[in-house]
């Protein structure tokens, strides 16, 4: 092999080398990231099992219920007895310990991730609000959930 021959694996290696340091840095960041997120350890041992949506639904419903109690649910849980009041029902019991219901809804689930969504772009309580009942207007009943005060 020639010296030049030795020289194209090296610069191809390089080559490969810097484009992937390129596009790790441009890949987006963690929806989570930034947020305030419990830790999987403080989770039940069905959320800890669960796919990684729920999990990280779960991980933001625990830190965050103050973002869930003002965003209503559109599955159709304000129908149970008692009924659900906010999304944060569907989480969390009224003592804040875990509520099993979210973890085999797909609706709840993708609610959360929206507020995850919204609140790591920045949205405020009410825009965040906006967003859900934007998306999820129609999917179901919904609860009948306060409009956030700001």
């Amino acid at each position: 092999m020639t010296v030049r021959n030795r020289k194209f694996p090296l610069f191809i290696v390089i080559l490969l080398a810097v484009l992937t340091t390129v596009v790790s840095a441009c890949a987006p960041a963690s929806a989570t990231e930034g947020l305030k997120m419990a830790p999987m350890s403080e989770m039940s041992d069905e959320v800890r099992q669960a796919p990684v949506t729920v999990q990280e639904a779960y991980q933001f419903a625990v830190a965050n219920p103050d973002v869930l109690t003002q965003l209503p649910c559109y599955c159709g849980c304000a129908l149970l007895a008692p009924p659900h009041r906010s999304l944060r029902d569907c989480f969390l019991e009224e003592d804040g310990s875990y509520a099993s219901h979210a973890s085999g809804c797909l609706i709840c689930t993708e609610i959360a991730l929206a507020a995850v969504e919204a609140a790591g772009a920045g949205m405020s309580h009410g825009e965040i609000r906006a967003l859900v009942d934007e998306r999820f207007t129609g999917r179901g009943p919904s609860t009948n959930t306060a409009l956030p005060a700001e």
